[in-house]
């Protein structure tokens, strides 16, 4: 006992923040002033950089690193983990349960942070990563709501390659660390949610594989991809990846309901059929390295110490090859603001280490944590050197190829809402002046998103191409800012609509920004803010030539007003489109790229939210109680545009083969465009409580001018026809269902019986 008590007291006065059974709680702080260290407390720069077991760092630690079992390659790596934590006294084993590890000199272990960030490109919002004069900057791509708005699977990787290059290169300059917490998979259940811009959207499915296809993007070493390894954890990985917040987050503070204090009630049904399966896929499919469990209860239950979800879910049914890692203060907030079964800080901390079972925390659940944290570790080459990645440097930061790339993932993401009578594209001889009005003309850090940078003088952008700059290229632009996003200054509209009387067509930008919809931050309502209804009519009622309305947002808005209106003749929705978004604007405007993009959620109406709360965490609809249901796959009302809509300058036409699984698409137009080939299962009439439909594939091909492609696909009866009861049991439904391609163009029955 007195061990165990010993072992509790220096965890809970010794550290201010750690990693427990693969689990962590981070400290937040706004301001993040730390310094980062490394081997033999030198800065490591390119060619030589020194690994952990690297042999000639006998010299300047004065140890021989060779005489080490850890250091041995030809043993697993579990072995070696449990050699190198067994060397350990237990003071040092708990100083490497911080995302700070301290390390310990002793045997040649130095500091590592474990808290870098790569959502949508690298920041310095996690203090394991830094920007200095030599390494200023790091490529911002687009928020993860518009690039899953792509619906390109092959676009996902690439992206989680690019950043994954990105923190190979800080890395080897001593400016960064290889354990990205990102990417974020949560499904965006309330359009209210202020973090929709960090997720794939409302669908399930969708959301499973971004997740399998950004993290095989982070994680996999070209031309091991398809090596089948006997011991999954001895894959090696570029980048370790973490799938969060499992589970059941999306409720950041919404009418004073807060993040960690908030119970989230959910029917296990909902659980596997919705709230878990992105992570089911994350582990599965994208072999991610790391999970993060959330700060919210789940049925009375903090996350981060349920032995169902992260012992019995997480670990024996998905098998994850590495470390469970806990949300900022995750086990603090047990104490603080959950006040679950007022358990001290000292048992929070043996809850959370051994997934909620009975009892306090023991040596052997330091140890087994530490193990999993030190294969991922060596599975980075942490300990035996990259050679494969070693090239990386600071050519590799912010490169033309990535620029090109951010700019190609804003393009493709991009959704075009509304084209009266083919207004877009536009010609740029036909329209040589333009008025570029609105709170998001001049946009710059609004594109970013969050998840970037933490506003200090180094962290940024590689560069910006604001929407100004970019339609500046095409000819004379008139600007008159309207108002801001809040838009309560009505006397700055009269300017906006005086630069529209005199221009040849008009181009509003408005939107939301991180002060109305952000990490907790939930939205009280679906509308535009302030006046931007207002201004909007105005100017467009005045203008001399065509108006495009481009919206700059995450979460739907209510523009019905805008969608009815003859005078706006195109809607362009573009997220926020990472630092290139306003050349991608414009390429789309000018028609230098045809739209493709689709909708990742459902765009409601702004009274959709009346009847029911935020923290109501129920899907299906209930008509006794008026509620509506959520997501395209239990909602069945009016919306402003539903979920996989977006049109193109193209007209495409299907037909299906007489195999049933090939659909063969035909560009019937004038320009080269992409369409995204959408399908959907609908379970047979008369099954209760079930979904309407679900999209079960979904590819997007590029068909040129008078050309067509054949697109295949192959479906799992039980994956893609199956259903999920009220116990959470998968099932799959005997009768006659119904598979879809697109909006209905195509459907046909499947029939399943049982003899």
């Amino acid at each position: 006992m007195a061990k165990v008590i010993s072992l509790l007291l220096y965890i809970s006065l010794f550290l201010s923040c750690f990693v427990i059974s693969g689990y962590a709680k981070r400290k937040v702080s706004s301001n993040r002033n730390y310094k980062i260290q490394f081997v033999d407390d030198a800065t490591p720069t390119g060619s030589n950089f020194t690994f952990i077991c690297d042999p000639s760092r006998t010299d300047s630690t004065g140890l021989d690193i060779s005489s080490f079992n850890f250091c041995d390659k030809t043993l697993s790596y579990r072995v070696r983990a449990k050699d190198l934590v067994a060397r350990m006294t237990l003071k040092e084993k708990v100083a490497q349960l911080g995302n700070n590890a301290t390390g310990v000199p002793r045997l040649g272990l130095p500091f590592y942070g474990w808290w870098s960030e790569g959502l949508h490109g690298l920041s310095n919002v996690g203090p394991g990563t830094f920007f200095d004069g030599l390494v200023p900057s790091a490529t911002s791509f687009p928020t993860v709501i518009l690039s899953t708005a792509s619906f390109n699977e092959s676009l996902w990787r690439k992206l989680g390659q690019a950043v994954s290059d990105e923190a190979r290169a800080m890395y080897n300059l001593g400016r960064g660390g290889l354990t990205l917490w990102s990417p974020v998979i949560n499904v965006a259940r309330d359009p209210r949610w202020g973090r929709i811009l960090e997720t794939p959207g409302e669908d399930p499915f969708v959301v499973g594989r971004f997740a399998a296809n950004y993290v095989r993007g982070l994680q996999d070493i070209p031309g091991t991809e398809k090596v089948k390894y006997e011991d999954p954890n001895s894959r090696p990985i570029k980048v370790s990846a973490c799938c969060k917040h499992f589970t059941a987050y999306d409720v950041d503070n919404w009418h004073g309901v807060e993040r960690i204090s908030y119970d989230a009630k959910v029917p296990e049904q909902d659980l596997v059929e919705t709230f878990n399966l992105p992570f089911e896929m994350c582990v599965k499919e994208g072999d991610a390295s790391s999970i993060m469990c959330s700060y919210n209860r789940v049925n009375g239950i903090p996350a981060c110490a349920d032995p169902n979800l992260l012992s019995k879910i997480v670990r024996e049914q998905w098998d994850l090859h590495g470390y469970i890692v806990a949300d900022c203060d995750s086990v603090q907030v047990m104490v603080d603001n959950h006040k679950w079964l007022n358990v001290t800080k000292e048992e929070a901390v043996a809850k959370s280490l051994k997934a909620g079972k009975q009892g306090k925390v023991n040596v052997k659940d330091i140890d087994n944590a530490l193990e999993n944290l030190y294969v991922v570790l060596m599975r980075l080459g942490y300990f035996d050197g990259s050679p494969t990645f070693k090239r990386l440097g600071k050519k590799d930061v912010c490169s033309k190829q990535h620029i090109e790339l951010a700019t190609e993932a804003a393009r493709e993401g991009i959704v075009l809402l509304k084209n009266e009578n083919g207004t877009l594209p536009l010609n740029p001889s036909n329209f040589k002046t333009l008025a570029l009005v609105g709170p998001h003309s001049k946009a710059r850090e609004v594109m970013i998103g969050n998840y970037a940078f933490d506003g200090r003088h180094v962290g940024k952008p590689c560069q910006y191409t604001t929407p100004f700059d970019a339609f500046s290229t095409y000819g004379k632009v008139i600007n008159a800012l309207g108002c801001d996003v809040h838009c309560k200054d009505e006397s700055l509209i009269f300017p906006a609509m005086e630069a529209a009387k005199n221009a040849d067509a008009t181009i509003m930008f408005v939107g939301l920004d991180l002060t109305v919809e952000a990490e907790s931050l939930d939205r009280n309502d679906l509308l535009l803010p302030g006046s931007q209804t207002k201004f909007i009519n105005q100017v467009a009622d005045v203008a001399k030539g065509p108006v495009i309305l481009v919206i700059m947002s995450a979460g739907g808005v209510d523009i019905n007003f805008a969608k009815n209106n003859p005078k706006i003749k195109a809607i362009l929705w573009a997220g926020y489109p990472g630092e290139e978004g306003g050349r991608a604007i414009a390429d789309v405007v000018y028609g230098k790229y045809n739209p493709g993009g689709r909708l990742p959620i459902t765009w409601y109406q702004a009274d959709y939210i009346n009847n029911f709360p935020m923290t109501s965490m129920q899907l299906r609809p209930d008509v006794n109680q008026k509620y509506p249901g959520r997501t395209y796959k239990f909602f069945n009302g009016s919306t402003v545009f539903p979920f996989g809509y977006g049109l193109s300058y193209t007209k495409f036409d299907y037909k299906l083969a007489s195999t049933k699984n090939i659909v063969t698409v035909q560009n019937v137009d004038s320009r080269d465009g992409s369409e995204v080939v959408m399908v959907y299962s609908k379970p047979p009439a008369g099954v209760d409580g079930t979904h309407l439909k679900q999209l079960i594939g979904f590819q997007k091909v590029f068909v040129p001018t008078g050309g067509s492609k054949s697109v295949t696909f192959a479906f799992n009866a039980c994956k893609s026809l199956g259903i999920v009861d009220y116990a959470g049991i998968r099932l799959l439904p005997s009768g006659g269902h119904t598979i879809m391609v697109g909006d209905g163009a195509i459907s046909f029955p499947v029939q399943v019986n049982y003899s």
